[in-house]
C-alpha cells in the first residue's frame, strides 16, 4: 500500500514515490506487451507464466514430433508408389510373355517362330531383371528378397513417440522371405524358357501363370499397405492442427489484444510522468513559510 502523502515532510516526498512506483509499473507492462507484438509470442520469458510455458514445451515437442512422421509418412508414400511402379511394369511384361508363349501352344507355327519367341521371351526376362535392379529407394531393392532392409521387411514410422509398423509381402517366393522377384524371375529364364513343341509351352505358360499370380498379389499387397498408412496419415494432421492450436492459443500472443493494452500503458506513462513531475514540485510550496 501507499505511504500517506504529507507534503510537509519533505526529506521523504512519499507522492514522489508513489508516482515513480506507478511509472515503473507501467513501464514494465508496457515494454511486454511491446515485445510481445515483436516477437508474435504470449509467453518471452518463464517468469510470465511459468506453468503456461512447462504446457506449450510440451505441445511444442508433440507437434514437431508429428511434423517429423507426417514427413516420413510422405517418403513411405513415395517409395511404396516406386514399388508399385516397378510391380505393374513387371505385371505388364508377364501378360506380354503370356500372350507370347500363348502362340506358341498351337502347333501352326514353325520351328524357326518358335524359335524368335523364345527369343523374344528371354528378352521379356531380362527387361523385369532391369526393373529389379532399378526399382530401388535410398540404393536399396525394393523387390528383391536380398534387398538388405533386415528380414525383408520394411519399417514406417507412424507415431510421433517412435513407433512403427512393418509391411512384408505376403507372398512368399522360392522360400525367401517377403516378396522375390529375383527369385521369381530366376524360373522364367535360362533353360526353363523352351517352348520348341506344344507340350513345352504350356509348362512355361504355368510358369508365367504363376508369375503373374504373385505379381498381382504383390501389387495389392502394397496397395492395401498404401491405404492403410493414408488412414494413419489422416489421423496424424487432425492430431497436428489439433495439437498445433492448442500451443497456438498458449504460447502466441493475440496481436489485437496486446495493441489495446500498449496502446493504454503508453498513455499511462505519459500521465504518469507528468504525475511525477507534479509530485516532485509539489513540496516547494513549503519555501513560502520561510518568507
Amino acid at each position: 500500500m501507499a505511504g500517506n502523502v504529507d507534503v510537509t515532510r519533505i526529506a521523504g516526498n512519499i507522492g514522489a514515490l508513489n508516482a515513480l512506483n506507478s511509472l515503473a509499473y507501467v513501464n514494465q507492462n508496457l515494454a511486454m506487451h511491446q515485445t510481445r507484438l515483436a516477437t508474435g509470442k504470449r509467453i518471452n520469458y518463464a517468469y510470465e507464466d511459468p506453468a503456461g510455458l512447462n504446457l506449450a514445451t510440451t505441445f511444442d515437442v508433440r507437434r514437431q514430433g508429428l511434423e517429423v512422421v507426417l514427413k516420413a509418412m510422405g517418403d513411405a508414400n513415395n517409395l511404396l508408389s516406386n514399388m508399385e511402379g516397378g510391380l505393374r511394369k513387371i505385371q505388364d511384361i508377364l501378360v506380354k510373355m503370356r500372350a507370347k508363349t500363348l502362340e506358341a501352344i498351337g502347333d501352326t507355327i514353325g520351328t524357326a517362330e518358335r524359335e524368335a519367341v523364345s527369343a523374344q521371351l528371354k528378352d521379356y526376362a531380362a527387361e523385369i531383371d532391369q526393373i529389379v535392379s532399378q526399382t530401388q529407394w535410398n540404393n536399396k531393392l525394393l523387390l528383391s528378397g536380398s534387398a538388405g532392409w533386415g528380414a525383408d521387411q520394411l519399417y514406417f514410422l507412424v507415431d510421433s513417440d517412435g513407433g512403427s509398423v512393418g509391411f512384408k509381402f505376403s507372398t512368399n517366393a522360392g522360400g525367401s522371405a517377403g516378396f522375390n522377384v529375383a527369385y521369381l524371375n530366376s524360373q522364367l529364364t535360362g533353360a526353363s524358357v523352351a517352348v520348341s513343341d506344344s507340350a513345352m509351352a504350356r509348362a512355361y505358360m504355368n510358369v508365367i501363370e504363376d508369375a503373374l499370380n504373385k505379381v498381382r498379389r504383390g501389387v495389392m499387397d502394397v496397395g492395401s499397405f498404401q491405404a492403410r498408412l493414408m488412414f494413419k496419415e489422416e489421423t496424424l494432421n487432425v492430431q497436428y492442427t489439433n495439437t498445433e492450436s492448442a500451443y497456438n492459443r498458449i504460447m502466441n500472443a493475440n496481436m489485437a489484444q496486446e495493441q489495446v493494452e500498449a496502446s493504454k500503458f503508453a498513455i499511462l506513462q505519459q500521465t504518469a510522468t507528468a504525475m511525477l513531475a507534479q509530485a516532485n514540485v509539489a513540496p516547494q510550496f513549503i519555501l513560502s513559510l520561510f518568507r
